[in-house]
């Protein structure tokens, strides 16, 4: 009879950790930057706590990740530790330990609950290279339509989904070489990306954001009923 593996504690205390991808850095996948960070965890020798079973692993929860290739300013994720430790002493061991580019930016304990459930939105920066009276006249047709479908190839396959309906806002303002869109994302089933959205808006209208446009997450959590994303770790 196979021995028994050894049941660890529960965490003692639980921390929630807000951090950036930047720069090149934001080509990281997120099996990559799960890797940097369990590895940040052992060069800062945190008091970790451990799952059960056969093959123990650090108590890590990921929530929210971007798309690979975006950059972005609000990640999420949630720590289980052994012991009580002060929030700002893991904010600095951390910052130290992971390479620049994927930046530590808020550590706070958790008051319990589902860090998930408070990600119900995103808001966007999508820098392109149309011209801003171009953007502004495809951002106007895209929101007076109801239903704008698109194709990504998904685990299961091809799929075809509406991209219209989860878009919150959009928006749109003049940058030197380009235009900026001003999205805000409702998370939903399937998850609607900013890149969808460019496809869609394509589609629609023709409009060519250029061969790499810039995305940039500013802000994910709470959807608030003035349509902004709230703070998911006040």
């Amino acid at each position: 009879m196979r021995e028994q593996p050894e049941q660890q504690a529960p965490p003692v205390q639980r921390l929630r950790i807000r951090y950036a991808k930047r720069g090149r850095l934001r080509f990281t996948s997120h099996r990559d930057f799960s890797r940097a960070f369990e590895r940040a965890v052992f060069r800062a020798r945190l008091p970790m706590a451990y799952s059960s079973g056969f093959n123990p692993h650090p108590r890590i929860s990921y929530a929210g990740a971007a798309p690979t290739g975006s950059a972005s300013e609000a990640e999420y994720l949630e720590i289980g530790l052994a012991q009580v430790v002060d929030p700002a002493d893991i904010h600095g061991e951390l910052a130290a330990a992971l390479p620049d580019g994927l930046d530590v930016l808020e550590v706070v304990e958790s008051p319990g609950g589902s860090l998930s459930d408070r990600l119900e939105a995103s808001h966007w920066r999508l820098d392109i290279e149309a011209m801003p009276e171009e953007a502004a006249a495809a951002v106007t047709t895209f929101l007076a339509t109801d239903e704008v479908l698109v194709e990504r190839m998904m685990k299961k396959g091809l799929r075809e989904f509406d991209c219209r309906a989860p878009v919150v806002s959009l928006g749109t303002e003049p940058r030197e070489d380009g235009a900026s869109l001003d999205l805000v994302l409702r998370h939903g089933v399937p998850s609607v990306r900013p890149d969808d959205v460019l496809r869609g808006l394509a589609a629609l209208t023709g409009l060519d954001s250029g061969r790499a446009p810039l995305l940039t997450r500013l802000a994910q959590g709470p959807l608030e009923q003035d349509g902004s994303v709230g703070d998911p770790l006040s």
